[in-house]
């Protein structure tokens, strides 16, 4: 469940540094169809929204 906002950021983090493990980028935010720009304070490519 992702009802805690620990375990959501804990997981949020797992999957923003995927592509970073997998040596595509540097940073995050440089990945185009990550969330992590918009939690960065920058717009990425794809509309969400923040649940806490």
């Amino acid at each position: 469940m992702l009802d805690n906002p620990v375990v959501f950021e804990q997981k949020l983090n797992y999957i923003h540094n995927n592509p970073i493990k997998a040596g595509f980028i540097d940073f995050p935010e440089h990945y185009p169809y990550s969330s992590a720009k918009d939690y960065a304070d920058d717009k990425g490519l794809i509309d969400i929204t923040l649940p806490f």
